[in-house]
């Protein structure tokens, strides 16, 4: 199979073509949370991988001191930036600042960049609880959520999402035991089961599940495995789920959309020159694969 003609998994959930009078605001309000100095790129490239993944606002909630670089990078975005405490915490305002915008939101995805430490991973433990919305967590997120009470303890409102690489994952399940790709894809589907959630665990084929239903993805090149890559991800799945696609088919749907266009890339850039970058570029013509004809 070459990057020019794919063939579609019959069973991929796929999107519905735009009505004529169609309003922004029927394709979600997306609120990204993430970033902290020397990590403002990996909140932008979620940013615009939601903006090229259909979401009709995005939101990027960034720590005050890193708002400018970030409010500089891409004019389509809304930005909101966090009132801190001395250590770059977020502060009492900033808490409730974000917790204002949390409440307008029709997805979020919370993690790419974010520095767990602190009252900025209780402030993800908050998150992950009590927003009344479908939430993607990956990155800084999933290390703070792999403090305190086990996730399969843990009940939120709505769905989640997680996307993982295997190390995450593990800490997640705090082990450091290297298991087979096989029985760590099986505790993958036991703890989608048990915390009531969608498990992405990226790697070669990435597995979704949500402990009922699994599947394989088939997209995707080595020429993806490069810093940013699953920032973009975490977007796509964002912006998915704010389009109100049910969480395990948001899921599938933005992996087979980023490993399509990671593949585009490659047959342009190459696997050895491919950069995270390069992905928003390719994910119009990923997306044009993906709608349904009339």
């Amino acid at each position: 199979m070459t990057a020019s003609s794919v063939s579609l998994p019959g069973d991929l959930p796929r999107l519905p073509r735009r009505a004529a009078d169609a309003h922004k605001y029927d394709f979600g309000r997306v609120l990204l949370v993430g970033g902290s100095v020397g990590m403002t790129g990996a909140i932008t490239l979620s940013g615009l991988a939601a903006l090229r993944s259909g979401a009709g606002l995005v939101q990027l909630a960034v720590p005050g001191i890193c708002w400018p670089i970030v409010a500089g990078f891409e004019p389509s975005f809304m930005t909101l930036p966090l009132a801190t405490d001395g250590h770059g915490e977020p502060s009492a305002v900033g808490q409730l600042d974000l917790l204002a915008a949390a409440e307008r939101a029709t997805s979020v995805g919370c993690g790419p960049g974010l520095a767990p430490t602190g009252a900025t991973s209780k402030l993800v433990a908050a998150l992950y609880a009590n927003l009344e919305c479908p939430a993607v967590f990956d990155a800084g997120a999933l290390a703070s959520l792999s403090e305190g009470p086990l996730l399969a303890e843990r009940r939120p409102k709505a769905a989640r999402v997680l996307t993982p690489h295997a190390g995450e994952f593990r800490k997640l399940l705090r082990t450091d035991e290297k298991l087979p790709r096989d029985r760590l894809e099986q505790q993958a589907v036991d703890l989608a089961k048990a915390a009531g959630i969608v498990i992405l665990l990226k790697g070669h084929r990435t597995l979704i599940t949500d402990g009922h239903r699994s599947w394989h993805n088939t997209t995707g090149n080595p020429g993806m495995a490069t810093g940013g890559t699953g920032d973009v991800l975490t977007g796509i799945v964002a912006a998915l789920l704010g389009q109100k696609l049910e969480p395990y088919d948001a899921a599938r749907l933005a992996a087979w959309v980023h490993g399509r266009a990671g593949d585009l890339a490659a047959a342009e850039f190459g696997e050895t020159s491919l950069i995270a970058s390069d992905l928003p570029r390719f994910l119009p013509q990923a997306f044009r694969e993906v709608v349904l004809a009339d």
